[in-house]
């Protein structure tokens, strides 16, 4: 599978900087917000073949949809969108904070399924990956961390094809994929695991989470 059309829904510091990586590596994207007239300054950094719109357009628009929101808005979305979503490869970022995101972000860290298994019960019928959500945006600028190692990125899907397509984003991005058996599995990488906000190299991540 050969990815061209991004969307990125929810354009911050992870969907972002993502982003602006993908389409200098060649991908088309499309930024999305509630406020798609403050993206304009995303779309000048990322270069020609960015764009920027609503999020039923950029739904529309991508092959993969990275879906980088806060925990919270996922209860937000309009029935619109999550039928838009269904069926489609959707890569999410998200991470529950309690203190911005309330009582879901509460749920989500008790839930043994980890973020992973949240995310599929808030978005029936989307093929679910989970990927991007441990690295530090500001590392994620640069690809590489404090020890000039490539910044690891741990993956998981039980959809092989939207697993492929994050394994695929994140070496175009310049980044290392490291792939963890199973959406369930994701908890290992979530909020709060040696691996979260560490900027990781995909050898030290392997180390960590005990991955051959």
């Amino acid at each position: 599978m050969r990815i061209q059309k991004v969307a990125i829904v929810g354009s911050g510091n992870i969907g972002g900087n993502l982003g602006i990586l993908l389409a200098k590596a060649g991908c088309e994207v499309f930024f999305s917000s509630r406020h798609p007239e403050n993206l304009q300054g995303l779309v000048e950094a990322a270069g020609p073949t960015a764009r920027a719109g609503k999020v039923d357009e950029a739904i529309a628009f991508g092959d993969v949809v990275i879906l980088s929101v806060p925990l919270k808005a996922y209860r937000e979305l309009d029935d619109e969108t999550r039928l838009a979503l269904k069926g489609k490869i959707v890569i999410d970022t998200s991470n529950p904070y309690p203190e911005r995101d309330g009582a879901i972000a509460v749920e989500a860290r008790q839930d043994p399924g980890g973020m992973g298994s949240v995310v599929a019960r808030l978005l029936p019928g989307a093929r679910i990956v989970r990927a991007f959500n441990s690295v530090y945006f500001e590392d994620l600028k640069k690809t590489v961390n404090k020890n000039g190692e490539t910044i690891g990125i741990p993956i998981a899907s039980d959809d092989q094809e939207a697993l492929d397509a994050a394994v695929e984003l994140a070496q175009r991005a310049g980044l290392e994929p490291v792939v963890v058996p199973g959406l369930r599995s994701s908890k290992l990488f979530d909020v709060g695991t040696p691996v979260y906000a560490t900027s990781a190299s995909a050898r030290e991540i392997r180390q960590k989470l005990r991955i051959e």
